[in-house]
C-alpha cells in the first residue's frame, strides 16, 4: 500500500536557519499522525511543506503518490506553476491555529466559497453541502451568523468545515486548539475525533496529549528539526525511548512538577 504522505530527507531553511533536518515521515490512508514536540521543532513548519505553503530546500515529498509542488525531469525539480500546485491543494485540506474566517460571509458563506469559486460548484449544491458540513460539526443553527458572532470554538468548527468543503483526501491540523481557551478546546477536538472515527487520514500538531493517545495511530516527536522517535502512541507517550522525549513529555504533562 502506497502512503497518503511520504516524506523523503526533507530539509527546510529560513536564511540560516535550518528548521528540517532530513525528516522522514509516513501516514498511510485513513491513520491519524499527532506531531509533538517543543516550540520551534519543525512541526508546523513540515505541515506547511506537505501543501507546499513553504518550499523544501532538498528531498522529496509525495502526497497520494503525487511529487508535490514540483516536477521531476530526469535528477532534476522543477517548480509547478502557483495554478498548478493550486490543483494539488484542492485533496488537502488544513486547520491553522488562527481561524481566518472571512469576516464579512456568515459561517455558510464561509463554508460555501472555495466550492463555488475552486471547484465551480453550483451555489445551490455549495449551500447544500455547507450545510450538510455545518450540522456535522454541530453549528446547524449558526449558519446565518457572522465570525464576529461566534465563540472561538465555533470558529475554529467553522473553519473545520470549509476545510473539508473541497473533499480534501488529507486533513492538516496546525495547533487547531492553541488559540482557545480552556474550556473551548474540547468542542473542537470533539468535532476532530469523529473525524478520525469516519475515516479522515489527519496529520496533527498538538500539545493536546490526551487526545493524541486516545487518537493517534502513530505519533512522532521532533526536536531541533528531527524526528527523535515514532510509533503507537502507548509507545511513545507512554514509554518513550529517547531521554529527549521523556523530558519533554515530563514538562507537559506535569507544567507544575
Amino acid at each position: 500500500m502506497t502512503p497518503i504522505v511520504q516524506a523523503q530527507g526533507i530539509h527546510k531553511s529560513f536564511g540560516r536557519l535550518e528548521v528540517l533536518k532530513g525528516i522522514d515521515f509516513e501516514v498511510n490512508e485513513r491513520e491519524v499522525a499527532c506531531l509533538i514536540g517543543p516550540s520551534g521543532s519543525g512541526k508546523s513548519t513540515l505541515l506547511r511543506c506537505i501543501n507546499h505553503l513553504e518550499k523544501i530546500n532538498a528531498g522529496r515529498l509525495y502526497v497520494d503518490g503525487q511529487l508535490v509542488g514540483y516536477r521531476q525531469r530526469g535528477d532534476k525539480l522543477y517548480e509547478m506553476r502557483d495554478r498548478e500546485i493550486a490543483v494539488q491543494r484542492k485533496d488537502i485540506g488544513m486547520v491553522f491555529q488562527r481561524f481566518n474566517l472571512f469576516p464579512h460571509m456568515t459561517a455558510l458563506e464561509n463554508v460555501m466559497e472555495a466550492p463555488v469559486q475552486v471547484r465551480r460548484e453550483s451555489r445551490t449544491a455549495a449551500r447544500e453541502w455547507a450545510r450538510e458540513l455545518l450540522d456535522r460539526v454541530g453549528l446547524a443553527d449558526k449558519e446565518k451568523s457572522y465570525p464576529a458572532q461566534l465563540s472561538g470554538g465555533q470558529q475554529q468548527r467553522v473553519a473545520i468545515a470549509r476545510a473539508l468543503a473541497m473533499r480534501p483526501k488529507l486533513m492538516l491540523f496546525d495547533e487547531p486548539t492553541s488559540a482557545l481557551d480552556p474550556e473551548l478546546v474540547g468542542e473542537v477536538l470533539g468535532v476532530m475525533r469523529r473525524l478520525a472515527a469516519d475515516g479522515m487520514t489527519m496529520i496533527v500538531v498538538t500539545h493536546e496529549m490526551q487526545f493524541a493517545r486516545e487518537v493517534a495511530d502513530k505519533v512522532a516527536f521532533m526536536d531541533d528539526g528531527v524526528v527523535v522517535e515514532e510509533g503507537r502512541p502507548d509507545q511513545v507517550i507512554v514509554e518513550p525511548r529517547h531521554e529527549r522525549t521523556r523530558e519533554f513529555l515530563a514538562r507537559v504533562l506535569n507544567p507544575n512538577a
